[in-house]
């Protein structure tokens, strides 16, 4: 979705490897904040309890306090962890903070036609669904 890394900057909501814990054993998150340095990106994460016992774990990521502090500068957004938080997020402001409006949302945690419409480029994992489509 943003053809090479190299430079983006990608943001990854949630750390946990599932909601309401702050346990990091086998989270995702590590893995793909890991090939995400790979390909020469720079990585911030945040995650609402889980971001003390994080840190060593992810010492080339940049956390952040908020979601919207998170969202300011990036390229694309990464849904890690399904948080009830993440639902309630205002788009239109995570939309404008960022450089580029891209979502991968790997927990499928948004309508797609309704994130396009609100000009995002969206892709849920194991959808089926091309979020390049134009809805409009």
């Amino acid at each position: 979705m943003l053809g090479t890394l190299k430079g983006k900057v990608v943001g990854l909501l949630g750390l946990s490897f599932k909601p309401n814990t702050d346990d990091m054993r086998d989270a995702p998150a590590i893995t793909i904040s890991d090939l995400l340095l790979a390909e020469g990106a720079f990585v911030k994460a945040y995650d609402p309890v889980a971001m003390d016992i994080a840190k060593p774990l992810l010492p080339n990521v940049t956390l952040c306090p908020d979601p919207y502090s998170l969202a300011e500068g990036c390229d694309a957004l990464v849904i890690v962890t399904e948080w009830n938080e993440f639902k309630q997020l205002d788009l239109i402001r995570i939309k404008d903070l960022m450089k580029q409006p891209v979502i991968m949302d790997g927990r499928n945690l948004y309508e797609p036609e309704k994130v396009i419409k609100m000009g995002y480029r969206y892709r849920g994992l194991g959808r089926g669904f091309n979020g390049n489509q134009n809805l409009k």
